[in-house]
């Protein structure tokens, strides 16, 4: 399995940037795309999830209504559109993937930021720089 991911980049509060996360080498459909970013100095935080119908989905508070995930099923890619982008949004930005297995119960699953640990496979990370 193997995550390509490309978007990152330098942008002035305000800004928007698009993160992509391309999937090869594991059946997509199954899956569930977290994504998580980890500052300088501080441990990697979970902070959206979705699955791969886009029927469910979790955001922390401090993104929810600036950051949208979307999925491509054909092209086998995830988005991360980020807008109103913050200092505080600086980090490098990871996606990474699980399968839906249903454990724990999807209800528990998408009401909580994803956790490192229940994920399989990660992208290399981006750097995402937001100046003031």
């Amino acid at each position: 399995v193997q995550l390509v991911e490309s978007g990152g980049g330098l942008v002035q509060a305000g800004g928007s940037l698009r993160l992509s996360c391309a999937v090869s080498g594991s059946t997509f459909e199954d899956l569930i795309v977290g994504w998580f970013r980890q500052a300088p100095g501080k441990e990697r935080e979970g902070f959206a999830l979705i699955n791969a119908d886009e029927t469910m989905s979790y955001y922390i508070d401090s993104v929810r209504g600036r950051f949208t995930m979307s999925i491509d099923n054909a092209k086998r890619t995830a988005y991360l559109e980020m807008n109103n982008l913050k200092p505080e949004d600086t980090a490098v930005y990871y996606c990474a993937i699980r399968p839906d297995t249903g454990t724990p119960h999807f209800l528990i699953t998408f009401n909580r930021p994803p956790s490192v640990d229940e994920y399989e496979a990660w992208a290399q990370g981006t750097q995402v720089t937001v100046t003031s």
